[in-house]
């Protein structure tokens, strides 16, 4: 199953590239399934079953969501974004809209609002899978420390009180009406603005989505020892004035002093979890006393963490100075 996971993985980021380009016929199921070297039932069986969704009506969702970005972002026309994204007319650009989003696509471009965009799937989820990366191989390089000044902004985000780590996190979630992680990940995907969006497709990487950390009394106690609720939302300007989705949360954050540790790119099936240590060791051996600083525990003062293999593993600490 893990072999035909990684083979779906590589049709749906395929899929995704098509889109981008706008080649319609690499979007057929004939030239996926000649690609992959197998028969078109056999991959559209095979796409269901790890999927959860037929091939067409992915490719449809895909689509629908790249013509809203399209919408939200640019003044072009309707009927010409239709057409771009394969729909035949403006009415049946028109239909398939309203049936996803509840809103047609005019009326969504005089008022865009948060709606759970069909985000990219990811059969073989590195960070989803409790038992990923943990091929052992030493990553050579060394964590970089150094404090920044992050600028007052917005945090829009869910958060839990009883769960550690990101696994853990989405397990619970998904308990919860609404606050599942496709859910979640398609209504920050159509937030517009975000601070640290990237333009890519992945949930807490280039669509800038991240894991956070708030500190709260009433939270679990962190391997550092503070309590702490567990977050997962985006860092929004604070000038934002968009819609608050009813299942989350919108905070401000003045302007802080944090303390960052910075590992760079790395294989995330080989070397996560030497990173790991590599980070929890670095964490571990600061010295604040000598740097002047302590780390910030007041009522929700917020830490940040990016793990994205493909640029770099980030935990962002917030300091304040000694007294």
């Amino acid at each position: 199953m893990c072999e035909w996971q990684r083979q779906i993985q590589k049709l749906i980021e395929e899929i995704d590239l098509s889109i981008k380009r706008q080649d319609s016929e690499s979007l057929s199921l004939s030239r996926l399934a000649e690609q992959s070297g197998y028969s078109e039932f056999h991959i559209s069986k095979k796409f269901k079953e790890i999927s959860g969704m037929s091939f067409r009506d992915y490719l449809r969702s895909r689509k629908l969501a790249f013509a809203l970005k399209k919408l939200r972002d640019t003044d072009q026309g309707i009927l010409d974004i239709a057409l771009q994204y394969g729909f035949s007319s403006h009415e049946a650009f028109t239909r398939s809209f309203k049936e996803a989003y509840g809103v047609t696509p005019s009326a969504y471009r005089r008022c865009p609002k948060p709606v759970a965009l069909r985000t990219i799937i990811k059969p073989f989820d590195c960070y989803l899978s409790e038992t990923g990366g943990q091929l052992m191989k030493t990553s050579t390089q060394e964590i970089k420390t150094y404090f920044v000044t992050i600028p007052a902004h917005k945090f829009l985000h869910i958060e839990n009180l009883e769960s550690i780590g990101y696994w853990d996190f989405w397990q619970k979630q998904s308990l919860i009406p609404g606050q599942d992680c496709e859910t979640i990940c398609g209504l920050l995907d159509s937030i517009k603005g975000k601070l640290d969006d990237m333009g890519g497709n992945d949930a807490n990487s280039g669509s800038g989505q991240i894991m956070a950390y708030r500190n709260e009394p009433a939270g679990r106690i962190c391997s550092w020892g503070i309590p702490l609720a567990e977050c997962y939302g985006v860092r929004l300007p604070m000038e934002y004035d968009g819609e608050v989705p009813a299942q989350m949360l919108l905070t401000d954050v003045p302007e802080g002093e944090y303390l960052v540790f910075e590992h760079g790119p790395f294989d995330y099936e080989t070397e996560n979890s030497s990173v790991e240590e590599k980070m929890e060791a670095a964490m571990a051996a600061f010295d604040y006393a000598a740097s002047g600083c302590c780390l910030d525990t007041a009522p929700d003062r917020f830490f940040y963490f990016y793990h994205d293999p493909q640029r770099f593993w980030k935990y962002i600490r917030p300091v304040r100075r000694a007294e």
